[in-house]
């Protein structure tokens, strides 16, 4: 496609590798953290651009940091917001290559 620009690598942090992410690469679907302020067209268009794939539709989900304590004292973990990108047919990106 055309140059990749930086502005991407901002959008998409980070893919996950959980048991159910892996699961659902199996189904076609990639899941990625992505930045806060990310919306969906955003995500979609980075996708497209960083891995050369054609991008069916994107879910996201938004999670509240918890509340923790460690050694005694209180604390909050950060908030994260996660992408579910579902590739069209014959489709695939590989996450463990990296970028």
């Amino acid at each position: 496609m055309s140059t990749t620009d930086p502005h991407h690598y901002d959008v998409i942090l980070a893919p996950v590798i959980t048991e159910k992410a892996t699961t659902a690469s199996e189904h076609g679907k990639v899941v990625f953290k992505v930045a806060l302020k990310a919306t969906k067209p955003q995500i979609k268009e980075a996708v497209e651009r960083l891995f050369d794939v054609k991008v069916k539709s994107v879910n996201t989900l938004r999670r509240r940091g918890k509340w923790k304590a460690f050694k005694g004292r209180l604390g909050q973990q950060s908030d994260s917001k996660r992408a579910i990108v579902t590739l069209e047919e014959g489709q695939k990106i590989d996450v463990t290559t990296g970028l």
